[in-house]
Parts: structure tokens; C-alpha cells; sequence
């Protein structure tokens, strides 16, 4: 069963106390409130899936096309738009235009999954990006502490084989943490406290949807 989720800013960390006293580390994720852009179905696009969007743009900022939609829908401008996938018999509970908050979907104690893009790290070599132990520092070791050593011979495969692990950019993807917490839930300002961190740097967009290893609506 797939279950809704939406999209979201995260703020920051902080850390909170419960009943028995224990400190716990949560993320504080502005989630919402969504507007549905469009809407997915399978006769018409063969998957079923809300087309959400988050946090208003200017409309400068925003091509033809991509305006088009808004005016479609009858929104404003809005900076993130995601597809999240749900079941095609709970399309009917929805409309262009629908507003969600973040209490109407999450509960404290809700299993979820957040998905963000991840920092950027610039260009990194072996022993940062992949954790290499690099080379020896003494016995005439030249210029080579922080090489990845031999990628490959030249008579078999002679070649450097697809995926190698080499030098090259560090962050920046696409990264989902699982099996988080909901903490807490705080509709009056919008807010939602997941336990743990989660991918990206303060002010970054995230996607939240409920947990895909865990059943529901078992709590963990």
C-alpha cells in the first residue's frame, strides 16, 4: 500500500526531551503546507500520483510553460514541484488545487523515509570520497600518500572498467535516509520533528513519504 507523503524545508537540528527524560536529536522540517498541481492517473499517464508543489517562487523567476501550469491549477508560482506515487483508488480523494497540511497526513510515531539531495563536496580524491588508505608515508614513498593506486592492467581487460572508484565529484545526490521517526507534529507552525538527521544542508528541500520497509500502520 502506498501512502502520501509531502514535500518539505529542512531547517535545521535541535534536540528535544521525552516523557522519561531522554534527549533525543531531531531534525525540524518545515512540511508544508502542498498544493496539488496535477494529478496521475492510469488510464491517462499508466501510474497513479499527486503532482505537489512547495514554498512560492516570483514569477519572473518561472518559464512559459512551467507558468502555464500554475495558472492551470490555480496557484501561485511554487519553487519545488515532486511527484510522490499513490494508490490508484485514492485518487478520487483529491483535486487540483487541494491544499495539504502536514498534520492531515503524518501522526507522531509514523515510520518515514526523507529524501534530499545531499552537500556538495567539490572535486575529492580516493581517501575522502571512498575512505582509501592511501600509501605508506616512509621508505621512499615520493609524491604518493593520497593515490588510488592501479586502475587496471594494459594487456587484460586493457581498459579502466565502468564505475571505477577514482577521484572526481563529492556530494550533490540524490540520497534517501530510511526508517526515520516522526517525533513530533506541530500544525500550527507547520513543522515536523523526525528523529535523526537527514540528507542536505540547512534550507534545503526535502521529500518526506512514509516508510516503504515498514508495514502499516505498525509503529516502531
Amino acid at each position: 500500500m502506498q501512502k502520501l507523503g509531502i514535500l518539505g524545508r529542512k531547517l535545521g537540528m535541535t534536540q528535544i526531551f521525552d516523557e522519561e527524560g531522554r534527549r533525543i536529536p531531531v531534525t525540524v522540517i518545515e512540511a508544508g503546507p502542498n498544493v496539488v498541481l496535477d494529478i496521475r492517473t492510469p488510464d491517462r499517464h499508466g501510474y497513479a500520483a499527486l503532482q505537489l508543489g512547495f514554498a512560492d517562487q516570483k514569477e519572473h523567476r518561472v518559464n512559459k510553460p512551467d507558468m502555464g501550469r500554475f495558472k492551470k491549477a490555480g496557484v501561485t508560482p511554487k519553487r519545488y514541484v515532486k511527484e510522490i506515487r499513490i494508490d490508484p483508488e485514492a485518487i478520487e480523494n483529491f483535486k487540483v488545487g487541494q491544499e495539504l497540511k502536514v498534520d492531515e497526513i503524518f501522526s507522531k510515531g509514523d515510520p518515514v523515509d526523507v529524501t534530499g539531495t545531499s552537500k556538495g563536496k567539490g572535486f575529492q580524491g580516493v581517501m575522502k570520497r571512498y575512505g582509501f588508505a592511501g600509501f605508506r608515508a616512509t621508505h621512499g614513498t615520493h609524491e604518493y600518500f593520497r593515490h588510488g593506486g592501479s586502475i587496471g592492467n594494459r594487456l587484460t581487460p586493457g581498459r579502466v572498467i565502468k564505475g571505477k572508484r577514482m577521484s572526481g565529484h563529492m556530494g550533490s545526490k540524490r540520497v534517501t535516509v530510511q526508517n526515520l521517526k516522526v517525533v513530533d507534529v506541530r500544525p500550527e507552525h507547520n513543522l515536523l520533528l523526525v528523529s535523526g538527521s537527514v540528507p542536505g544542508p540547512k534550507n534545503g528541500y526535502v521529500m518526506i513519504r512514509f516508510a516503504v520497509k515498514k508495514r502499516f500502520p505498525e509503529k516502531f
